[in-house]
């Protein structure tokens, strides 16, 4: 599991490989990774937009934005969270991901909070990327 803090925004991330939606013999590997986002603040936030850097193990980079997580921008009251699952496929058994979140107080003002780098390493894999 990855965990970081940002403005009293917790994020932390656990990815699984999806063996079951991968096919290596066509380069193809796909894994999920499970969110919760815990605001420690005492602030009411809401997650506007999200933005995921990705790379593979031959350093191949995409990069992700957009409004929200999973089709929705969750608001979060102080102590509350949100969790979501999401997925990732690449052409390479192992890579990984950091981004961060956009987010929005009642009073209109944006703030960043980080989401911490995680791997994305096929079980089977002898070289691990991270």
């Amino acid at each position: 599991m990855y965990s970081e803090t940002t403005h009293s925004i917790t994020v932390t991330v656990k990815p699984f490989y999806l063996e079951q939606h991968s096919s290596p013999d066509e380069n193809h590997y796909v894994w999920a990774y499970h969110v919760k986002i815990e605001n420690g603040g005492n602030q009411v936030v809401q997650l506007r937009r999200r933005h995921w850097q990705i790379t593979d193990s031959r350093g191949r980079q995409q990069e992700v934005r957009g409004p929200g997580v999973v089709g929705e921008e969750p608001v979060l009251k102080p102590g509350e969270s949100f969790e979501y699952t999401s997925s990732c496929p690449l052409p390479t058994p192992s890579g990984f991901m950091v981004g961060d979140y956009e987010m929005e107080t009642h009073e209109g003002e944006n703030f960043l909070v980080r989401v911490p780098a995680f791997s994305l390493d096929m079980p089977q894999q002898d070289m691990r990327l991270n």
